[in-house]
This record gives C-alpha cells, structure tokens and sequence, in this order.
C-alpha cells in the first residue's frame, strides 16, 4: 500500500493532466480515504486509550489529508466538466451517425441510377466519416452499428457494384480483421486480465470501424474473433469471481475479529495491569483489521457497524473504570506533589548523611502512592526524579575527587568560553583570529568535566567560537581547517605520532580521488542534460551546487594534507 505522500503525489499529477481517468481517480480515492480513515482511528484510539472521551474526540487533520481532499475535488470537477462537454458531443454524434446510416441506405435504393464509381466514392466518403466520429453514448454503440452494418453490407451484397472494387474491399477488410484476431489471441497470454479486458474492447471498436468482408469468410473470421474475446472475456470473470471469494474469505476473518472482541468478560477486569494488557490485546486487533482488504459490498456497513459498536463498548467501559479511580488518583496527586515539594527543599542541602537517608525514605513513599490521572504521570515523575537526581549528583562531585578535578575543569572550560565571547572588537581580524585560536587551543587542553554537563560546555564553547568566526567572516571550509589544525597538532604530540599521521593522510589522499572521479562523473554526465525544460533548469542546477561543493571540499581536503605535510 502507498504512504498518504506517494497517494496525493498521483493525485497532483492526475489533476494535471488533461483528461484524469476514472478508474485512476477511484483507484488513489479508495486508497486516500483508507489512509485517513486509518489515521483517524489511530488517533480516536490513542485517544481514547489515554482516558478521553470519545464525546470529545476531534481529530487532527495534516496538511497532506487536507490536500488531498481539495485536489479530489478538483478533480471531480474537472471531471465532470470534460463530462458535460463529452455528453454534448456525444448527441451530436448520434445525430451525425443517423444520419450517416440514412445516406448509405439511399446509396442502396439508388443504385442503378448513378454512376457507380460516384456512389463508391460517396460510400467510402461516408465510412471514413463514421470512423471519425468516436463518442456516442454507450447505450447506442451496439444499436448504431447494428444499424449501420446492416446497410453496409447491403450496399456491398445487393448493389450492382463491379467486382474489382467488391473484391478489392473484402480483401483489404479481411487483412485488417485477420489483425484484430491475432492480437485478440495474444491477449490470451497477458498477464493483466483487466489490461487484457480493456484492450478487448479497443479491438472490439476497431472491429467495427472496418467494413464487411466476402460472404463466403464472413462466417469463419467473425467465429474466430469472438472465439479470442471469449477466452479473454471467461478469464475477467473468472478474476473477479477469485475477488469476491477473497471478498468472502476476508468478512470470516473481520467476523472472527468481532466475536473476538464481543468475547471478552468485562467481569474478569477489575486492575489497571489488567485493563492495560487487554488495551494492547484490542489495539493488536485493530492493527489486523486494518490489515484485512475488502469485504463484499453488502456487508460492508454491516460488518464495520458491528465492529465499531464492539470496540466503543470496550474503550467506554475501560473510562468508566478509570471514572471510577479518579477520586483516589486526584488523591495520590496530590501526595506526589508533597513529595515533590520536600525533595526540591532538600536538594541543594549539604548534609549529606542525613539527607541521604531522608532522600531514599521519600523515594520508598513515592514507590507505595498508586497511579496518578494519566496526563500527569511525566510531568510529576520528571519533578521528582530531577529534584532526586540533583541532589545525589551534588553529592557525588562533593565527596569524589575525580569529581572535584572535573569541577575544577569545567569552571576553567567556562572561563575560557567567556573569554572567547568577550574577544576584543577592536582587535584587526588577523590578530583577533590569532587570539581566537590560543584560547581554542587551551580549551581543549583543559582536561574532562563531569559526564553530565560535558554535552552542555561543549555547545557553550561551539556557539561562543561559532559567534566570533561569523564576526571575523571565516568561511565553513577555514573553519573546518582550524579544527582539523587542532586536532593534528593533538596526534602530533602523542606517542606514534608518525604512523598516525601518515595513516590520517592516506585516508584523505583516497578521499580526494574518490570525490575527484565523483566530479569527473558529473562533468560527463551534465554535458548530456537537456535544459529544454523545467524539469532540465532543476536537475543542471543541482548538478552544478553538487560539483560546487566537491570542489570546495577537494580544495579543504589539499589544505589538510599541506597540514599534515608540515607536521611530517
């Protein structure tokens, strides 16, 4: 199945284009509806899993659900413009087949009486205009061309025309009839029966639009034909007869879901452990009912009827018992939120034995209260434990000494980041990069900061030297080069300082040849592309800010290397 994106991308493309076929626009309709009826009740689900009322429920409809019924509008009145303007043609066309068949049965009472090469000119004039005319309404076709071959076939049989032109004609219309058959036969062998179909009745009014042939193969072709369409005709019916079998098969599957559903013994469920694994046991159901295609047309609306009254009497009696806690989860609430106010009081506290003690005792009390009402359960346990982790982290940097080298660490790290935001501006941009450049060395000599707050420092320092590189106007590729100038200048000075390096260099050498044989790619490659279109101007640009950016990375990659150069 398409996601909801791949679904309104078909439909933008068919609104597009000049004349959308209904059976596209039904095939991505069912599938846009499916999707956000799906999304829907995934959401009412969610919902009401989460202790709302279903009164209440209003669902969230995206962006791309709301584009997609606007364009199914659209094109439904494109539809049933191009609609409107077909049905006029169509009468017109009755009006001009009648006529037609009116003429040519003049041509067969008058034969005698005209020359007959000015009647046989008038004749083919005649059928080159019926096959011309291509709309009438479907109820006419067979009426019309009944009617019309009928006086073809008079004008070729009764008339007194020569045999050249008779002969001739027969000829020419058993070639083309001959061709239709076989292409009929070779439908036998295509693999989309519906494909198959539909092409079936392309021939069939192709069959039409070509004249009689001779009396005596008129029989004999005509058999052969319809020989071929049976065979394709037999396997249509068959493939929709395999459909609603699978139709069939799929409402047991939906029937059994529903007994599954209005089998469960509401008597047995009386805790909250009980009702959450019976919530996981009814959304596990719902996920395969999803899953499950179409049911015959007639049970349809009843089968989902009985489903939906299943799962609502479910989710209502699932809020009902929650109703009924919720006096007591108010309660418990309220509890959580002294505890909560004794832990903030205590944790900046330095009695660090006592408050331990007092700290664990809380936790132990936390642990007996029940459940809260359901939208507070983050929240309140968030307050908790961050007022309980502040507190054990405060003690941990206090009594350990790897903890107070840390801390001594980390206010160097925030001296450092304060220096570097407070970089002189009065200083020339070279002597201020110079400046910049110290610091950013001495920062990263300074050694580790506790665990927890490292992340939070090292964005301190990014964002403070990031400010001072968008002041001096240093570009991403010679910051990028700072960066790596550090980072050299850190293997340089440690053990196998060398090896390491040559290493660091081989890599980028491999690096260069591969982004050079990548741009080398692209300068063949946009030698090929056409710019005749929109579509050409999108893809040349994009190809062109590609091939920009490994050029500037080919140009960083030979700075780096002229780096490590001077290190080696």
């Amino acid at each position: 199945m398409l996601s909801i994106e791949e679904i309104v991308q078909h439909l933008r493309k068919l609104f597009e284009s000049e004349n959308p076929k209904r059976k596209d626009v039904d095939e991505y309709k069912n599938q846009f509806y499916r999707s956000l009826r799906n999304e829907i009740e995934g959401q009412k689900q969610s919902y009401l899993s989460d202790g709302g009322e279903e009164i209440d429920f209003i669902a969230n409809e995206s962006d791309i659900f709301t584009e997609g019924k606007e364009l199914l509008q659209k094109i439904k009145e494109k539809r049933a413009a191009i609609l409107a303007r077909e049905e006029v043609e169509k009468e017109k066309n009755v009006a001009r087949k009648l006529a037609i068949i009116e003429q040519i049965r003049l041509l067969t009472e008058n034969q005698g009486q005209e020359d007959f090469n000015k009647s046989y000119q008038e004749f083919k004039a005649l059928q080159q205009e019926w096959n011309e005319i291509k709309l009438v309404p479907q109820a006419r076709v067979n009426e019309l061309w009944k009617s019309y071959q009928h006086y073809v076939e008079i004008f070729y049989d009764l008339v007194r025309i020569n045999n050249e032109f008779r002969e001739y004609d027969f000829k020419k219309n058993l070639e083309q009839k001959t061709v239709l058959c076989e292409a009929a036969e070779r439908l036998d062998e295509e693999p989309d029966v519906i494909s198959a179909f539909h092409q079936l009745q392309n021939l069939h009014q192709e069959w039409r639009e070509i004249g009689p042939v001779s009396r005596k193969d008129r029989e004999d072709i005509w058999n052969r034909f319809k020989e071929a369409s049976t065979s394709i005709n037999k396997k249509y019916q068959s493939h929709f007869e395999d459909l609603r079998g699978k139709e069939d098969e799929n409402l047991e599957l939906k029937t059994v879901l529903c007994e599954r559903l209005e089998a469960i013994d509401y008597s047995q469920i009386n805790t909250i452990k009980e009702w959450n694994s019976k919530v996981k046991e009814v959304l596990e159901i719902q996920t395969e009912w999803r899953q499950i295609g179409y049911v015959p047309r007639k049970w349809n609306t009843k089968i989902y009827k009985r489903y939906r009254a299943a799962c609502d009497l479910f989710f209502k009696t699932k809020n009902d018992f929650y109703k009924s806690l919720r006096g007591e989860m108010e309660e418990n609430l309220r509890k959580k939120i002294v505890l909560c106010e004794r832990a903030e009081l205590m944790k900046e506290s330095q009695d660090w034995k006592k408050t331990t003690q007092d700290m664990i005792d809380i936790q132990k009390e936390w642990k007996s209260i029940g459940i809260v009402p359901h939208k507070y359960v983050d929240s309140i346990w968030k307050r908790f434990i961050t007022a309980c982790d502040y507190f054990f982290e405060q003690k941990k940097m206090h009594t350990s000494s790897q903890y107070e080298e840390e801390s001594k660490n980390l206010e160097a790290k925030k001296m450092i980041v304060e220096k570097i935001s407070k970089l002189d501006t009065a200083l020339g941009a070279e002597e201020a990069l110079t400046q910049l450049r110290e610091w950013m060395d001495e920062w990263y000599v300074v050694g580790h900061v506790p665990y927890k707050l490292k992340d939070r420092v090292y964005r301190e320092f990014y964002d403070a030297t990031e400010a001072q590189f968008d002041r001096l106007n240093i570009d991403k590729a010679d910051r990028k080069l700072e960066s790596f100038k550090t980072n050299i200048s850190d293997i340089a000075k440690s053990g196998n300082a060398k090896n390491q390096l040559l290493r660091e260099r081989e890599r980028l050498m491999r690096q260069y040849d591969r982004m050079k044989s990548e741009l080398q790619t692209y300068e063949n490659n946009i030698g090929f592309l056409s710019i005749s279109s929109k579509k050409g101007n999108h893809l040349l640009d994009d190809m062109n800010q590609k091939m920009d950016k490994i050029k500037s990375e080919l140009q960083l990659i030979v700075k780096k290397v002229e780096t490590i150069d001077k290190e080696l």
